[in-house]
């Protein structure tokens, strides 16, 4: 391959991003829609339990992704890595139109959350076979002292694709009312995908085979069992748990809480307004998106080791004071109520199950601008409160609208997460495909991260969200912030294991 030669790069790269950012969407709108699928497909009877188990169902979907890494990562270094990434691609779009399709736990029963699950382990292994795919398919087209540019793009293409899910979201909650989008618009985003992946595949069907994938076919070079030489190779295994343990493990906590956990966090710890949310979110992500293709050219010039660890230690020093900082701003202890302008309302309302229901709706202004709405339901039966436990059986629902000089702030600290993410996350994919001969390549470097990626950081959001939970019932007082134990703990033990056997590897050497 040419060291000059970027003629018809950008085609490979944007039949690839295109897929893939289609993968990333398809897969994200379920963890951006986890506070809605929580009331549709479990038992509405405790609120709590509901969201954290559509949390441990969207986690599900990560947990098999190691598994979809092997058995497309084998077929990938088999057959090739066009046709591979073509399947992935087909199984995602149609697993994510289905689960927009499943009737709610109120019409099907357990039915509902069962389909779910399935559908998000056909999502989950699908896309352990896309990215692999993906990043080494570009990788093996880049011209040599330019990898990290080039499959820096595809790198961008998680957070675009989690950007547009949210954008999807937006549009759809702006165009129906809050009624229309809680019956049944939650379902249009899981239905869009199906366009995107239509013209996604037609493009992706006249590519060409990987160049280097190629030339190893022609030479009888490509491996007979990809599995077997991976992993069963001590000389090769030692390098796959090195960029599992010392970079993909700590990459992964790192991406996950600067965009999953942020969000998880703003919405249900902070209760801000979920649509302030997701556009707070999405302009953090704009600002922070073009860091990727800066990080990945610079790892070219510098080495992909100390961008990556340095990334590590920012998130380890600078997670608690961020998040801590969040929390305050918003936090209506902190703020001066206006007493005049509160109001109180009492109905009667009656449910789905056509009982009665006590609501009692409080409203609250600050003198900054900031609005303060909680709900709270108390649910009742023949007259008489239901008890559930020796507790009077409650929901309740707050909802904080912020000032525009808190949304700035809000914006600030998250596109400070995202810096650390573009700095783990820019130079990656040119790291795990340099570390891995060609012939067990997509095998080899899929499996480190999307274990790195699937299992450490697709269960922070469930993790985390346990920790702040069980710190809030024990009376802690910074309850808010024992979510970030689980990050810190991981990207320090990576950030150790990699400073101390990662070697900053020849970026000109040829892949």
């Amino acid at each position: 391959m040419s060291t000059k030669s970027t003629k018809g790069i950008w085609k490979v790269i944007s039949a690839s991003s295109m897929g893939t950012m289609i993968e990333w969407y398809d897969f994200y709108i379920f963890g951006s829609l986890a506070v809605v699928i929580s009331t549709k497909f479990f038992p509405s009877d405790n609120p709590t339990a509901a969201f954290l188990s559509t949390l441990a169902t969207f986690a599900a979907g990560f947990v098999v992704r190691p598994f979809g890494a092997l058995f497309f990562g084998r077929l990938g270094d088999l057959i090739g890595r066009k046709y591979t990434f073509m399947v992935t691609l087909l199984l995602m779009g149609g697993a994510t139109f289905l689960i927009g399709c499943i009737p709610s736990y109120e019409t099907i029963g357990f039915m509902a959350p069962l389909l779910v699950l399935i559908l998000r382990l056909l999502q989950g292994l699908a896309l352990g076979g896309e990215y692999g795919g993906a990043a080494t398919y570009v990788a093996e087209h880049a011209p040599v002292g330019q990898r990290g540019y080039w499959t820096s793009w595809i790198q961008t293409t998680a957070t675009v694709g989690l950007f547009i899910s949210l954008m999807v979201i937006l549009a759809t909650r702006n165009i129906l009312t809050p009624e229309q989008f809680d019956e049944w618009g939650w379902r249009v985003p899981f239905w869009v995908s199906i366009v995107m992946v239509g013209v996604s595949y037609l493009i992706r069907k006249n590519m060409d085979e990987s160049p280097v994938f190629a030339k190893a076919k022609s030479e009888g070079k490509t491996s007979t069992n990809p599995l077997k030489e991976s992993f069963g190779n001590r000389y090769n295994l030692k390098f796959v748990l090195l960029a599992l343990f010392g970079a993909t493990m700590g990459q992964g906590v790192v991406w996950y809480t600067g965009q999953f956990y942020a969000m998880s966090f703003l919405k249900t710890v902070m209760s801000i307004d979920s649509s302030q949310v997701d556009t707070l979110l999405g302009i953090a992500l704009i600002l922070g998106t073009p860091f990727f293709i800066f990080f990945g050219w610079l790892s070219d010039k510098v080495g992909r080791k100390y961008i990556m660890m340095g990334g590590m230690l920012l998130a380890i020093l600078l997670y608690r004071p961020i998040y801590k900082q969040m929390y305050e701003t918003t936090s209506v202890k902190n703020k001066t109520e206006m007493v005049e302008k509160t109001t109180v309302l009492a109905e009667l309302k009656e449910n789905k199950k056509q009982t009665m229901d006590s609501i009692y709706t409080t409203n609250k202004e600050y003198v900054d601008g900031t609005t303060f709405q909680e709900i709270k339901t108390v649910h009742l039966e023949n007259g008489a409160v239901i008890v559930v436990d020796g507790k009077p059986k409650v929901d309740t629902k707050t909802t904080i609208k912020i000032n525009s000089s808190d949304n700035w702030a809000l914006i600030f600290l998250v596109f400070v997460q995202v810096i650390f993410v573009t700095m783990v996350y820019g130079p990656i994919a040119a790291f795990l495909v340099e570390m891995f001969p060609v012939k067990i390549r997509y095998t080899s470097m899929s499996l480190p991260y999307h274990v790195g990626n699937g299992i450490f950081g697709g269960l922070l959001p469930a993790i985390s969200t346990y920790f702040v939970t069980n710190a809030k019932d024990l009376g802690h007082p910074e309850f808010y912030l024992e979510g970030l134990w689980y990050p810190i703990v991981i990207a320090a033990v990576s950030f150790v294991v990699g400073m101390v056997y990662i070697k900053n590897k020849d970026k000109n050497a040829h892949v």
